[in-house]
Protein backbone atom coordinates (compact mmCIF):
# COMPACT_ATOMS: atom_id res chain seq x y z
CA UNK A 1 0.00 0.00 0.00
CA UNK A 2 1.46 3.57 -0.86
CA UNK A 3 -1.82 5.46 -1.46
CA UNK A 4 -2.42 6.55 2.21
CA UNK A 5 -2.26 10.57 3.31
CA UNK A 6 -2.12 12.58 6.10
CA UNK A 7 -4.64 14.11 7.55
CA UNK A 8 -4.61 16.66 10.28
CA UNK A 9 -8.03 17.90 12.25
CA UNK A 10 -7.01 21.05 14.60
CA UNK A 11 -9.80 22.16 16.54
CA UNK A 12 -9.71 24.87 19.92
CA UNK A 13 -9.47 21.82 22.53
CA UNK A 14 -7.72 19.17 20.80
CA UNK A 15 -5.72 17.98 17.25
CA UNK A 16 -6.29 14.70 15.56
CA UNK A 17 -3.93 13.19 12.94
CA UNK A 18 -4.22 10.48 11.27
CA UNK A 19 -2.96 7.95 8.58
CA UNK A 20 -5.61 7.62 6.62
CA UNK A 21 -6.31 4.83 3.35
CA UNK A 22 -7.78 5.24 0.43
CA UNK A 23 -10.64 3.78 1.28
CA UNK A 24 -10.96 5.96 4.15
CA UNK A 25 -9.28 2.94 6.99
CA UNK A 26 -7.53 5.08 9.67
CA UNK A 27 -4.27 3.15 9.50
CA UNK A 28 -2.47 4.83 12.56
CA UNK A 29 -4.11 7.88 14.76
CA UNK A 30 -2.93 10.16 17.60
CA UNK A 31 -4.98 13.30 19.08
CA UNK A 32 -3.85 15.68 21.91
CA UNK A 33 -4.11 18.80 23.30
CA UNK A 34 -4.33 22.20 21.79
CA UNK A 35 -3.34 23.69 24.80
CA UNK A 36 -3.36 27.51 25.30
CA UNK A 37 -0.92 30.31 26.32
CA UNK A 38 0.26 33.47 23.54
CA UNK A 39 3.19 32.32 21.97
CA UNK A 40 2.23 30.68 18.88
CA UNK A 41 5.45 28.30 18.63
CA UNK A 42 4.93 26.72 22.40
CA UNK A 43 1.32 25.87 21.05
CA UNK A 44 2.53 24.32 18.16
CA UNK A 45 6.12 22.40 19.37
CA UNK A 46 3.41 19.93 20.86
CA UNK A 47 1.19 19.47 17.70
CA UNK A 48 4.54 19.13 15.81
CA UNK A 49 6.18 16.47 17.78
CA UNK A 50 2.84 14.11 17.94
CA UNK A 51 3.37 14.10 13.90
CA UNK A 52 6.68 13.61 13.89
CA UNK A 53 6.02 10.25 15.82
CA UNK A 54 2.62 9.18 14.45
CA UNK A 55 4.79 9.27 11.05
CA UNK A 56 7.87 7.15 12.28
CA UNK A 57 7.93 4.02 10.61
CA UNK A 58 4.99 4.25 8.07
CA UNK A 59 6.93 5.79 4.81
CA UNK A 60 6.36 2.75 3.16
CA UNK A 61 2.23 3.53 2.79
CA UNK A 62 2.31 7.18 1.58
CA UNK A 63 4.25 6.75 -1.55
CA UNK A 64 6.78 9.08 -3.05
CA UNK A 65 4.91 11.98 -2.36
CA UNK A 66 3.34 12.30 1.43
CA UNK A 67 -0.37 14.40 0.44
CA UNK A 68 -1.87 16.20 3.39
CA UNK A 69 -4.87 17.36 4.34
CA UNK A 70 -5.47 19.66 7.30
CA UNK A 71 -8.87 20.38 8.66
CA UNK A 72 -8.79 23.59 11.11
CA UNK A 73 -10.89 25.81 12.72
CA UNK A 74 -11.51 29.36 11.34
CA UNK A 75 -11.53 31.78 9.74
CA UNK A 76 -8.61 30.60 7.54
CA UNK A 77 -6.91 32.00 4.42
CA UNK A 78 -7.23 28.90 2.71
CA UNK A 79 -4.74 29.77 -0.58
CA UNK A 80 -2.38 31.16 1.61
CA UNK A 81 -2.03 28.08 3.91
CA UNK A 82 -2.59 30.59 7.10
CA UNK A 83 -5.40 29.97 9.83
CA UNK A 84 -6.46 32.80 12.30
CA UNK A 85 -8.79 30.31 14.68
CA UNK A 86 -11.64 32.47 16.98
CA UNK A 87 -10.59 30.06 20.00
CA UNK A 88 -6.74 29.87 19.48
CA UNK A 89 -5.81 33.28 20.08
CA UNK A 90 -2.11 32.83 19.77
CA UNK A 91 -2.80 32.21 16.24
CA UNK A 92 -2.97 34.74 14.12
CA UNK A 93 -2.16 34.36 10.25
CA UNK A 94 -0.35 31.66 11.68
CA UNK A 95 1.39 29.42 8.73
CA UNK A 96 -0.44 25.90 9.61
CA UNK A 97 0.09 24.54 6.11
CA UNK A 98 3.80 24.97 6.20
CA UNK A 99 4.55 23.66 9.73
CA UNK A 100 2.58 21.04 8.89
CA UNK A 101 4.32 20.09 5.88
CA UNK A 102 7.77 20.88 7.17
CA UNK A 103 6.71 18.37 10.29
CA UNK A 104 6.11 15.74 7.27
CA UNK A 105 9.08 16.41 4.89
CA UNK A 106 11.65 15.75 7.91
CA UNK A 107 9.67 12.70 9.18
CA UNK A 108 9.34 11.02 6.28
CA UNK A 109 12.55 12.52 4.08
CA UNK A 110 10.21 12.34 1.01
CA UNK A 111 8.14 15.71 -0.42
CA UNK A 112 5.11 16.40 0.62
CA UNK A 113 1.85 18.47 -0.65
CA UNK A 114 -0.76 19.90 1.74
CA UNK A 115 -3.92 21.67 1.40
CA UNK A 116 -6.04 23.72 4.19
CA UNK A 117 -9.58 23.54 4.43
CA UNK A 118 -12.00 25.03 7.32
CA UNK A 119 -13.03 22.54 9.76
CA UNK A 120 -16.57 22.92 8.96
CA UNK A 121 -15.65 21.90 4.83
CA UNK A 122 -13.83 19.07 6.31
CA UNK A 123 -16.78 17.71 8.39
CA UNK A 124 -18.67 17.89 5.20
CA UNK A 125 -16.30 16.29 3.31
CA UNK A 126 -16.14 13.14 5.50
CA UNK A 127 -20.19 12.62 5.34
CA UNK A 128 -20.48 13.38 2.01
CA UNK A 129 -17.52 10.26 1.56
CA UNK A 130 -18.61 7.85 4.16
CA UNK A 131 -21.69 9.12 6.16
CA UNK A 132 -25.04 10.59 6.14
CA UNK A 133 -24.39 11.91 2.23
CA UNK A 134 -22.57 9.88 0.57
CA UNK A 135 -25.42 8.40 -1.89
CA UNK A 136 -25.72 12.44 -2.89
CA UNK A 137 -23.71 14.68 -5.65
CA UNK A 138 -24.40 17.78 -3.56
CA UNK A 139 -24.93 18.63 0.31
CA UNK A 140 -24.55 20.81 3.50
CA UNK A 141 -22.91 20.00 6.40
CA UNK A 142 -23.17 21.17 9.52
CA UNK A 143 -22.48 21.38 13.11
CA UNK A 144 -24.63 22.72 16.10
CA UNK A 145 -22.30 22.85 19.16
CA UNK A 146 -20.32 25.93 20.77
CA UNK A 147 -20.81 27.35 17.86
CA UNK A 148 -22.86 26.57 14.40
CA UNK A 149 -20.36 25.90 11.22
CA UNK A 150 -20.75 24.31 7.99
CA UNK A 151 -19.54 23.37 4.79
CA UNK A 152 -21.12 22.55 1.24
CA UNK A 153 -19.77 19.65 -1.45
CA UNK A 154 -21.77 20.97 -4.80
CA UNK A 155 -21.22 18.15 -7.70
CA UNK A 156 -18.72 16.10 -5.93
CA UNK A 157 -16.77 19.16 -5.61
CA UNK A 158 -15.97 21.18 -2.17
CA UNK A 159 -17.54 24.59 -2.43
CA UNK A 160 -14.72 26.71 -0.33
CA UNK A 161 -14.97 29.67 -1.98
CA UNK A 162 -12.43 32.76 -2.25
CA UNK A 163 -10.32 32.50 0.88
CA UNK A 164 -11.80 28.94 2.39
CA UNK A 165 -14.49 30.44 4.25
CA UNK A 166 -17.91 29.64 2.44
CA UNK A 167 -20.69 28.24 3.70
CA UNK A 168 -20.57 30.16 7.23
CA UNK A 169 -24.10 29.86 7.71
CA UNK A 170 -23.22 30.37 11.97
CA UNK A 171 -22.99 34.16 10.98
CA UNK A 172 -25.96 34.24 8.76
CA UNK A 173 -28.47 36.91 9.99
CA UNK A 174 -31.79 35.70 10.34
CA UNK A 175 -32.71 39.26 12.53
CA UNK A 176 -31.87 42.35 11.37
CA UNK A 177 -33.10 43.69 14.41
CA UNK A 178 -31.58 41.15 16.53
CA UNK A 179 -28.78 42.31 19.27
CA UNK A 180 -25.08 42.03 17.98
CA UNK A 181 -23.20 38.98 17.55
CA UNK A 182 -19.57 38.46 18.72
CA UNK A 183 -18.50 38.83 14.66
CA UNK A 184 -20.19 42.55 14.85
CA UNK A 185 -23.21 41.89 12.56
CA UNK A 186 -26.53 41.34 14.30
CA UNK A 187 -29.41 38.55 14.98
CA UNK A 188 -27.22 35.98 13.41
CA UNK A 189 -27.85 32.22 13.20
CA UNK A 190 -25.11 31.25 16.06
CA UNK A 191 -26.87 33.93 18.40
CA UNK A 192 -30.08 31.46 19.21
CA UNK A 193 -29.17 28.10 17.66
CA UNK A 194 -26.02 27.55 18.73
CA UNK A 195 -25.91 25.29 22.32
CA UNK A 196 -25.00 28.10 25.30
CA UNK A 197 -27.30 30.34 23.13
CA UNK A 198 -30.31 27.86 23.73
CA UNK A 199 -29.08 27.84 27.08
CA UNK A 200 -28.28 31.05 27.98
CA UNK A 201 -32.34 31.68 26.51
CA UNK A 202 -33.85 28.97 28.79
CA UNK A 203 -31.80 30.70 31.89
CA UNK A 204 -33.65 34.27 31.47
CA UNK A 205 -37.17 32.83 31.48
CA UNK A 206 -36.34 30.82 34.77
CA UNK A 207 -34.63 27.60 33.70
CA UNK A 208 -31.59 26.41 36.07
CA UNK A 209 -29.71 23.68 33.91
CA UNK A 210 -26.24 23.39 33.62
CA UNK A 211 -25.39 23.01 29.88
CA UNK A 212 -26.79 22.15 26.41
CA UNK A 213 -27.30 18.49 27.46
CA UNK A 214 -29.21 18.86 30.30
CA UNK A 215 -31.72 21.40 28.49
CA UNK A 216 -32.26 18.97 25.59
CA UNK A 217 -32.78 16.24 28.13
CA UNK A 218 -35.23 18.83 30.29
CA UNK A 219 -36.96 19.37 26.78
CA UNK A 220 -37.55 15.51 26.11
CA UNK A 221 -39.13 15.34 29.85
CA UNK A 222 -41.61 17.83 28.62
CA UNK A 223 -39.87 20.66 30.90
CA UNK A 224 -42.00 23.87 28.67
CA UNK A 225 -38.73 26.25 29.13
CA UNK A 226 -36.71 24.35 27.80
CA UNK A 227 -39.19 22.73 24.79
CA UNK A 228 -39.48 26.96 24.34
CA UNK A 229 -35.73 27.42 24.28
CA UNK A 230 -35.30 24.47 21.73
CA UNK A 231 -38.36 25.82 19.40
CA UNK A 232 -35.98 29.41 19.31
CA UNK A 233 -33.12 28.30 18.32
CA UNK A 234 -34.48 25.69 15.81
CA UNK A 235 -37.03 28.05 14.48
CA UNK A 236 -33.72 30.74 13.80
CA UNK A 237 -31.54 27.36 12.37
CA UNK A 238 -34.62 27.01 10.17
CA UNK A 239 -33.89 30.23 8.74
CA UNK A 240 -30.73 29.84 8.17
CA UNK A 241 -30.74 26.70 6.17
CA UNK A 242 -34.08 27.38 4.18
CA UNK A 243 -31.36 30.72 3.20
CA UNK A 244 -28.34 28.86 2.24
CA UNK A 245 -30.39 25.76 0.62
CA UNK A 246 -32.41 28.79 -1.40
CA UNK A 247 -28.70 30.21 -2.40
CA UNK A 248 -27.04 27.07 -3.74
CA UNK A 249 -29.62 25.05 -5.05
CA UNK A 250 -29.48 22.51 -2.29
CA UNK A 251 -31.31 19.92 -0.71
CA UNK A 252 -29.73 17.35 1.38
CA UNK A 253 -28.57 19.03 4.53
CA UNK A 254 -26.50 16.83 7.30
CA UNK A 255 -26.50 17.96 10.60
CA UNK A 256 -24.13 16.90 13.54
CA UNK A 257 -22.17 18.40 16.75
CA UNK A 258 -23.26 17.88 20.31
CA UNK A 259 -26.52 19.85 20.10
CA UNK A 260 -27.75 17.76 17.35
CA UNK A 261 -26.64 14.32 18.81
CA UNK A 262 -30.38 15.22 21.01
CA UNK A 263 -31.91 13.62 18.55
CA UNK A 264 -35.60 14.71 17.64
CA UNK A 265 -36.29 16.51 20.00
CA UNK A 266 -33.94 19.37 17.89
CA UNK A 267 -34.56 17.41 14.98
CA UNK A 268 -38.32 17.80 15.05
CA UNK A 269 -38.99 21.42 15.31
CA UNK A 270 -36.32 22.34 13.03
CA UNK A 271 -37.85 20.19 10.28
CA UNK A 272 -41.43 22.11 11.57
CA UNK A 273 -39.80 25.49 11.24
CA UNK A 274 -38.39 24.78 7.73
CA UNK A 275 -41.79 24.57 6.28
CA UNK A 276 -42.37 28.27 6.96
CA UNK A 277 -39.03 29.26 5.38
CA UNK A 278 -37.95 26.65 2.34
CA UNK A 279 -41.35 27.21 0.15
CA UNK A 280 -39.70 28.01 -3.47
CA UNK A 281 -40.56 25.08 -5.65
CA UNK A 282 -37.01 24.05 -5.67
CA UNK A 283 -36.30 23.52 -1.87
CA UNK A 284 -39.39 22.99 -0.78
CA UNK A 285 -38.51 18.98 -0.87
CA UNK A 286 -35.66 19.87 1.57
CA UNK A 287 -34.36 16.64 3.70
CA UNK A 288 -32.28 17.24 7.03
CA UNK A 289 -30.49 14.05 8.38
CA UNK A 290 -28.23 13.48 11.18
CA UNK A 291 -24.45 12.94 10.63
CA UNK A 292 -23.24 9.77 11.09
CA UNK A 293 -19.20 9.92 11.76
CA UNK A 294 -17.74 10.34 15.14
CA UNK A 295 -14.37 11.73 12.90
CA UNK A 296 -15.93 13.03 9.87
CA UNK A 297 -13.24 16.23 10.18
CA UNK A 298 -10.45 13.94 9.67
CA UNK A 299 -12.03 11.87 7.10
CA UNK A 300 -12.60 15.03 5.23
CA UNK A 301 -8.98 16.32 5.76
CA UNK A 302 -7.73 12.67 4.04
CA UNK A 303 -10.35 13.41 1.45
CA UNK A 304 -9.04 16.39 -0.07
CA UNK A 305 -5.51 15.46 0.62
CA UNK A 306 -6.84 12.08 -1.93
CA UNK A 307 -8.36 14.80 -4.24
CA UNK A 308 -4.63 15.55 -4.61
CA UNK A 309 -3.81 12.14 -5.74
CA UNK A 310 -7.35 11.96 -8.03
CA UNK A 311 -8.78 9.20 -5.83
CA UNK A 312 -11.77 10.02 -3.25
CA UNK A 313 -14.63 11.74 -3.26
CA UNK A 314 -13.98 14.81 -4.44
CA UNK A 315 -13.20 15.70 -8.62
CA UNK A 316 -10.90 18.70 -7.63
CA UNK A 317 -8.57 19.67 -4.73
CA UNK A 318 -8.44 23.37 -3.35
CA UNK A 319 -5.36 24.68 -3.47
CA UNK A 320 -2.73 23.17 -2.39
CA UNK A 321 1.19 24.10 -1.09
CA UNK A 322 4.71 21.97 -1.76
CA UNK A 323 7.51 21.28 0.69
CA UNK A 324 10.55 19.26 -0.39
CA UNK A 325 13.42 17.95 1.93
CA UNK A 326 16.45 20.40 3.06
CA UNK A 327 19.58 19.40 1.23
Amino acid sequence: MDDAVVAVDIGGTKVAMAVVAADGQVLFEDVVPTGTGEDPEQLWQPIGAALAGLLDGVGDVLGEETRVGIGSAGPVHGPEGLVSPVNIPAWRRWPVRDRVLDAVVRATGRPATGVLAGDGHCIAVGEHWLGAGRDVSSMVGMVISTGVGGGAVIDDVLFAGATGNAVHIGHTSVNFLGERCACGSHGCVELYARGPGMVAAARERGWVGEDAQQLTLDAREGDPVAREAIERGMRALAAGVAELATNLDVTTFVIGGGVSKAGEVVFEPLRRHLADFAVLHYVDGLEVRPAELENAGLLGAAAVALALTGRGPLRQAPPSGRRTPSR
